[in-house]
């Protein structure tokens, strides 16, 4: 039966998931604090052999063996070279003081200043001599004195001397080695996670949403947690809490606070292990995967190929009635995925990657790498995509710069600035045309604006006049009436 220290250390494996082994290199450890805190001095390299079943330790002294230097001469070279070291300090600072002299009182100062700053410079660059760190008392020992240990000892050998424990271990030393303990069981539990999901790197996991800190979202990967950045993020997804979503893993590092594990959604390659989990064809290599391009949270290309004749690569892609490709939509939110034929001819590939639009015919440009495709009327918006969408994913998707053009005009599209701008020169043309009919009519009339504006001036008058004489006589017909009923009433009155 085991012993309860042996039970407790499997205990404390099963709790952090770290090795049987690790926790016995971490009680060593501790004891080996411990023992150099009470009974140890600075000259020993202190290791500890701790036996879990019958709680006993061996205490070692353990140096490596080297060949005899001769410590007096070790010394003399030493205290020559700080004396050499010295004296070109002193020559340099002659050589400045003399430069100074020359210089202004002004700026004097800042040269002295600025060699001291190089002084100290040029001294920590310059580096220990080999000679005076090739012997190190603490883990190293002569090999006439390891003869002495053991006579067969040679150079390279490793001397294990035991030394005693005098007694029980005091509070300070057992506090140390409980602080040593804790450190070193939390680095190997970190070392483990580091180790689990370095190897999960360009791989996709299943997770749960913790929570969102700020602009972050933080995920349960369960003995660790990762991190959604902004950036891959995809947008218009919620991240509910709770939520159980899968995740790209783009990097695993280690830091001071333990292993970071950057997360994404929108990463391209996400694409691609969503098509390797659904699709057999592609797990197994039947068929091949060679180019993404995403926009992640809208849409993206796919480009696919095959070495067999008899395999269809996009029909395997989609299969029976859309399951496959649904079930890959449907883990991306809706984000539309259009699987092009990949094709070795450029112009075969570029015309696939405008898919759904038709294109009539593409013309290369080998020098800068651009084509130039042109399509009917009719499928000019399905080739330029909504804000340019289609052409600049089939530009990414292909390599080549690409610009569209309708049958028999110019260029209204391209890749790089992604912009639907057949509206735009509409509208250039009509203003063109408007102002060259204007300029016609100016030519051929030979002044007639001039006559036209005379013309309305002379009929705005007239108006004005019509208008007064009408005032005028309303006037006269109420002055006329008034003294009409004047007269009357001094009839009746008679």
């Amino acid at each position: 039966m085991a012993s309860p220290i042996t039970q407790a250390m499997k205990q404390i494996c099963e709790e952090k998931g770290i090795s049987y082994e690790s926790v016995l290199e971490t009680i060593e450890a501790a004891l080996g604090a411990a023992y150099r805190k009470d009974f140890g001095n600075k000259l020993q390299n202190i290791k500890v052999n701790f036996d879990p079943d019958t709680a006993g330790i061996r205490v070692f002294d353990v140096k490596e063996v080297v060949e005899d230097i001769d410590l007096e001469e070790l010394d003399n070279k030493a205290e020559e070279e700080a004396e050499a070291k010295e004296e070109e300090k002193g020559e340099k600072k002659e050589e400045k003081s003399a430069e100074g002299g020359s210089q202004s009182k002004a700026d004097a100062p800042r040269e002295h200043a600025s060699g001291g700053k190089e002084g100290k410079k040029e001294e920590k660059d310059e580096e220990p001599d080999e000679e005076a760190v090739k012997f190190n008392p603490k883990t190293q020992i002569m090999i006439s004195d390891a003869k002495d240990i053991k006579k067969s000892a040679k150079v390279g050998d490793e001397i294990k001397v035991e030394l005693e424990v005098p007694g029980a271990f005091g509070r300070m030393a057992a506090q140390t080695a409980k602080q040593v303990i804790t450190q070193k069981l939390r680095e190997a539990e970190r070392e483990t996670i580091f180790d689990e999901y370095k190897d999960n790197v360009d791989e996709i996991i299943n997770a749960v949403v913790q929570r969102r800190e700020g602009k972050i979202v933080l995920i349960d990967l369960g003995r660790a947690t990762g991190i959604i950045r902004p950036e891959d993020q995809v947008p218009g997804e919620y991240y509910r809490p709770g939520e159980r979503i899968k995740v790209y893993v783009v990097k695993v590092e280690m830091t001071t606070k333990g292993p970071e594990i950057l997360l994404s959604r929108s990463h391209p390659e996400m694409v691609r292990r969503l098509f390797e989990l659904e699709i057999p064809e592609i797990a197994g290599g039947t068929v091949e995967i060679k180019a993404i391009s995403r926009e992640a949270g809208s849409r993206s290309k796919v480009a696919v190929t095959t070495s067999e004749e008899n395999v269809d690569p996009i029909g395997s892609c989609i299969g029976q009635r859309g399951t496959r490709i649904q079930t890959i939509i449907a883990e991306l939110g809706g984000e539309k995925i259009d699987i092009i034929e990949w094709s070795e001819d450029a112009e075969t590939f570029i015309m696939n990657a405008l898919s759904p639009a038709k294109v009539t015919k593409v013309e290369l440009n080998e020098a800068e790498k651009s084509a130039l495709a042109t399509v009917a009327s009719d499928q000019l918006s399905l080739a330029i995509g909504k804000g340019g969408q289609n052409v600049r994913l089939a530009a990414k998707l292909t390599g080549w710069k690409i610009n569209v053009a309708e049958e028999g005009g110019d260029v209204v599209a391209d890749s790089e600035q992604g912009e639907l701008k057949k509206e735009e020169v509409e509208t250039e043309e009509i203003k063109e045309e408007k102002e060259e009919a204007k300029e016609e009519v100016k030519s051929a009339s030979g002044g007639e604006e001039k006559e036209e504006k005379e013309v309305k001036k002379e009929k705005e008058t007239k108006k004005e006049e019509e208008k007064e004489e009408k005032k005028e006589k309303k006037t006269k017909a109420k002055k006329s009436a008034e003294g009409g009923s004047a007269s009357g009433g001094e009839e009746d009155k008679k």
